[in-house]
């Protein structure tokens, strides 16, 4: 387990914001043995979607930044549920609760954003796409909530990205792995898969978004629920529902790196 402030620096390192400094002078931690703490010696990055503060910033969020083949918006603001709940605070209370839960095992958990804040904004996408590369971390998770309109659209689903020469080939296979790793991690822990996604089946496989194309580690962005549905805006606003679904997540990245 790494302190908050050395991981804030490692995560700003990861996506490029500050130099790489000299080594700390910190006495070094010795870890216990990977029996012990099952995750030990991995690194895992994860992504809460969006930040409170976007729709504050729209010259900054709306500029146009590479997403792999194209060029995408830097952010937007995310969805909210009917009652006003943002997106952006439902993905950063389940990335603190996993971050929480995978650092118990062992791992060294790095966040794209470390502030869930009105007065800020980003990162962009093609950050958080980048962010784990250069420390080649073992898989990133990027955690978002959906905002579906139609009627009674509800569930979860897991996007992976296409196979894609030069950007995605060379994880595209562990990826979908990934993927399927975590929609069978969240189905054990009693949630639907997604019932308006093509397919049904809970997996969805996109060309278009930057934080999977950019990436060089095994990725997946998991819409947990659609916050636009009474019922799914129920559990993903509850500290109940939250913990349920960080514990779905971690038991996912569990799995996956026990292959």
């Amino acid at each position: 387990m790494i302190r908050r402030t050395a991981a804030a620096a490692v995560a700003a390192l990861l996506m490029g914001l500050v130099p790489a400094g000299p080594a700390s002078s910190a006495a070094p931690v010795e870890r216990p043995s990977r029996e012990a703490l099952p995750l030990a010696g991995r690194l895992v990055v994860v992504d809460p979607g969006h930040q409170l503060g976007n729709s504050r910033f729209p010259g900054r969020i709306n500029r146009l930044v590479p997403a792999g083949g194209s060029r995408k918006p830097c952010n937007t603001t995310g969805t909210a549920t009917r009652g006003g709940y943002p997106e952006a605070t439902f993905n950063w209370r389940v990335a603190l609760r996993l971050r929480t839960r995978l650092e118990a095992l062992g791992a060294q958990v790095v966040m794209t954003r470390d502030s869930n804040r009105r007065d800020r904004w980003g990162p962009c996408v093609d950050a958080r796409g980048r962010a784990g590369n250069r420390a080649r971390a073992d898989l990133k998770i990027s955690i978002h909530g959906d905002g579906s309109y139609a009627r009674g659209a509800r569930g979860f689903h897991v996007i992976a990205p296409t196979d894609r020469r030069p950007w995605t080939h060379d994880i595209y296979r562990p990826s979908r792995r990934l993927a399927v790793d975590t929609r069978a991690a969240l189905r054990r822990s009693g949630f639907r898969v997604a019932n308006y996604i093509a397919g049904g089946d809970g997996l969805d496989f996109r060309a278009d978004l930057a934080t999977l194309n950019l990436s060089d580690v095994p990725t997946v962005m998991v819409e947990l629920g659609n916050m636009r549905d009474r019922r799914d805006a129920r559990r993903m606003t509850s500290s109940r529902g939250q913990v349920r679904y960080a514990r779905a997540l971690a038991s996912a990245v569990r799995a996956h790196l026990a292959r």
